[in-house]
């Protein structure tokens, strides 16, 4: 038998090939039969900032306009975050469990407010790592491109407050000085960069006038993109390299590699060809 192990954020993995934040691996029934299928590593399904903050906005409305309320904003500060972080813990306790292949936590993130103390209570729980899915996007048209960039760094420092385990940092393309801005991120302690994140892409159905989603999976033609800046940043960064984005069978797992990637991330694969394409 060949040995493919390797490491990857200072973890021992048994191959390069990690399934990716998903709904393949929301329940522990799932992250077993990867384990089974051969995957190394799993990156459980985020937990969304955004959806935390919008149900506490929500019910701040509500209560705001009675006075004699104010006494149970703390409370309801509370219930509403113990409430969404109980599950994902609850998740991340029972993987640790039932694999013994690294579970990564996941948080898909857009800033860096107090939401950060999460990753606390999700290192008690045991995940091996945490993945920060940063999905900033470059669309507030009076932010300049410094202030932009400074929200990334401004989340690795705040959430490296909270924990010890490795972090790794997941990024999208979309940065005026691309390779710059990913070696001044390696500097930062973080132990991984993943390369990369994919956007919403609306659609229209002309028929309907209604927007759609579109390009939800991504293909085979959407790997140059990452090969590229994997191959560009092999070397020349502080912290491993995850690959992410058009990897669908093993010829791409093998050209990602060489490019100097220390593990591979894929999901759409999976979903179109099932947990059992993993073997292939």
């Amino acid at each position: 038998m060949v040995n493919l192990a390797t490491k990857y954020l200072g973890l021992d993995l048994k191959n390069p090939l990690i399934v990716g934040s998903s709904g393949l691996t929301n329940s522990v029934e799932d992250i077993v039969d990867l384990e089974k299928k051969g995957a190394a590593a799993v990156v459980l399904k985020s937990i969304f900032e955004e959806e935390i903050l919008l149900e506490y906005e929500s019910v701040m409305k509500e209560i705001a306009a009675d006075d004699n309320n104010l006494e149970y904003y703390d409370y309801f500060d509370y219930k509403i975050k113990d409430d969404n972080i109980k599950a994902y813990i609850k998740l991340i306790e029972d993987a640790k469990k039932a694999v013994k292949i690294p579970v990564i936590a996941s948080i898909n993130c857009t800033s860096a407010h107090e939401w950060t103390f999460f990753t606390k209570k999700m290192q008690e729980a045991g995940a091996d790592a945490i993945e920060l899915n940063a999905f900033i996007l470059p669309t507030v048209l009076n932010r300049t491109a410094e202030q932009n960039e400074k929200i990334y760094f401004d989340l690795v420092e705040a959430v490296k407050k909270e924990i010890t385990i490795p972090i790794s940092l997941k990024i999208s393309y979309y940065f005026s000085n691309l390779a710059s801005t990913i070696k001044k991120l390696s500097e930062t302690g973080i132990a991984g960069v993943v390369l990369f994140n994919r956007f919403y892409s609306p659609d229209f159905d002309i028929d309907t006038q209604q927007v759609v989603s579109s390009h939800v999976l991504s293909s085979e033609k959407d790997l140059p993109i990452s090969l590229r800046w994997v191959s560009i940043m092999a070397n020349r960064i502080n912290c491993d390299i995850a690959a992410s984005t058009g990897v669908h069978d093993g010829k791409s797992l093998i050209k990602q590699l060489l490019a100097g990637a220390d593990a591979v991330q894929t999901v759409s694969a999976l979903y179109k060809n099932g947990t059992g394409h993993i073997q292939s």
